[in-house]
């Protein structure tokens, strides 16, 4: 019993991960929580189901259209709600309102154009399952955790081992010696954004596989989840978004399983608060010494 929960906690944990890394890469360049982001992982998942009906059936065409459209989406959440907002220099509270109101539009879009009934969502990887002992792990589960766990290497390796990584570190450290620097700004966050919008979009597409259903109130529950993960891990981290992102989904899980469902989406919060108590920076985080 033990074992499955894990392995059932784990495989939801690396779909929340590539979410929250999404949210740890916009603050450690701008210093910003991008509260659109669970809304646009909801997007993701939408999209997807649209191309593939309208295509009758061709998933990797979808799964490739929906990238691009959500891929846009997150340029334009910086394009017109962050970036003038940058030239006037105004207080981060304008850019963090600024993203939650865009998050309600897409929201509120999908609810218009999809209805607000649950979705039926096909299973793209269902190739059977494997029985270890009392454990059962689906393909399902086993191609979520390869695709969750090769997404975040390459990201790790982009943001530490290549040029784009260096600016986009240069510009988390300090935005206008990096232009002194010679690196376009516009461009590193614009890269930010559209890389953050693929993984949500991947993450929303995966989990509608998973549980096989999608409806207009994953955004904001996925959104918060992933969020404390990444407080969890210390925002602005990368290995703290991946460790807290699966420390979250092996939490609810197992406090579902033994607790109460009812639980399922409190824990998340319950894990937000106590690491705000106890360890703000988060795990992996560094406390900041503000100079006056």
């Amino acid at each position: 019993m033990f074992l499955q929960q894990l392995v059932n906690g784990i495989t939801i944990g690396s779909t929340y991960a590539l979410v929250a890394i999404g949210y740890s890469l916009i603050f450690g360049v701008l210093q910003l929580i991008n509260f659109s982001n669970g809304s646009v992982y909801m997007l993701g998942g939408y999209l997807t189901l649209l191309v593939y009906l309208a295509l009758k059936g061709n998933f990797l065409i979808a799964f490739f259209i929906s990238l691009l459209i959500t891929g846009l989406v997150g340029f334009l959440v910086d394009f017109f709600g962050l970036r003038l907002l940058r030239k006037k220099n105004a207080p981060r509270m304008a850019g963090l309102i600024s993203t939650l109101g865009i998050g309600t539009i897409i929201d509120n879009s999908i609810q218009i154009w999809f209805g607000t009934e649950t979705k039926s969502f096909p299973n793209f990887f269902d190739y059977g399952k494997i029985t270890i002992g009392n454990t059962i792990i689906s393909w399902t589960q086993i191609i979520i955790l390869i695709t969750s766990f090769l997404l975040m290497t390459i990201f790790s390796l982009l943001v530490y081992k290549t040029k784009m990584g260096k600016s986009m570190r240069a510009v988390a450290q300090n935005m206008a010696a990096a232009k002194l620097m010679g690196i376009d700004v516009k461009k590193v966050v614009s890269y930010t954004f559209i890389i953050s919008a693929f993984l949500a979009c991947i993450a929303g597409t995966l989990v509608g596989s998973y549980y096989q259903t999608i409806d207009t109130t994953m955004g904001f529950s996925v959104g918060m989840k992933t969020f404390a993960a990444a407080v969890l891990g210390g925002v602005g981290s990368l290995p703290g978004a991946m460790i807290g992102g699966l420390i979250v989904g092996i939490a609810e899980t197992l406090g579902a399983s033994y607790l109460s469902s009812g639980y399922r989406d409190a824990i998340a919060f319950i894990i937000l608060i106590m690491v705000l108590l106890i360890k703000p920076s988060g795990i992996f985080g560094k406390q900041k010494i503000e100079k006056m």
